[in-house]
């Protein structure tokens, strides 16, 4: 037979073990990495091209794998890749960035 104390103390261990917060909502726009490769991730396999701005913002990221995940994402989503290459330094990337830009004003003026 469980006494009082035992029970408070399986409550108690049930708590704090079943309590955690919530996972964020992922979304493209998040600066924590470990939220926005996923959410690219998701937003690629829904071929959700309103997180083509995002992703060609991330291009310029300091975090190499936040930018090797923009391209892959805007590749599959576009068939584009205006000579982007993640790994390149700052300024190696800047003019393939601009090309990327260019084709985001032109997307915008369709809609």
């Amino acid at each position: 037979m469980l006494n009082c104390g035992t029970v408070c103390l399986f409550v108690l261990i049930a708590t704090l073990v079943g309590c955690t917060a919530p996972k964020p909502q992922g979304v493209v726009t998040d600066e924590d990495p470990s939220v926005k490769i996923p959410a690219i991730t998701s937003a690629v396999q829904k071929k959700d091209l309103r997180a083509a701005k995002q992703l060609v913002a991330d291009l310029d990221s300091d975090d190499a794998a936040v930018r090797f995940y923009a391209i892959q994402g805007l590749t599959r989503l576009t068939g584009e890749t205006f000579d982007y290459n993640y790994y390149d330094n700052d300024a190696a990337r800047q003019p393939a960035i601009q090309r990327w830009r260019d084709w985001l004003a032109k997307q915008e003026k369709v809609k």
